[in-house]
């Protein structure tokens, strides 16, 4: 990890890509309502409101404790251990999905009724 004033925080980590790793790679429903970024390595995953909810379930299985918005507009970290929001350096680019990209996501594989499998 690159040289970081916060324990679990490495800005030079790019996003590891534009959707969540585990819904692409067909672990759930292959969907998801909104992305969060791991502060530490880049991977992106899913929310807490999403079926799958990724994001949260890889910062507690790696111990990266930091977890960006992955949303265009959003600029904040959530600390998964001591569940809350939390100021820090900006991260590498880029800094959100592209505003292009469908939320929910990805185009072709939300449900008609996708509101009603939120958490």
């Amino acid at each position: 990890m690159a040289d970081s004033p916060i324990r679990g925080i490495d800005p030079s980590a790019r996003p590891s890509g534009e959707g969540c790793v585990e819904c692409l790679a067909g672990d759930g429903p292959g969907w998801w309502f909104h992305l969060r970024r791991c502060a530490a390595c880049g991977h992106i995953g899913c929310c807490d409101s999403s079926p799958s909810q990724h994001g949260t379930r890889h910062a507690r299985e790696a111990g990266h404790p930091f977890l960006a918005s992955f949303e265009p507009g959003e600029a904040w970290l959530w600390n998964v251990e001591t569940e809350q929001y939390y100021e820090g350096p900006e991260l590498a680019a880029p800094a959100a999905h592209p505003d292009s990209q469908p939320v929910p996501g990805p185009s072709g594989k939300v449900p008609a009724d996708w509101q009603v499998h939120l958490h």
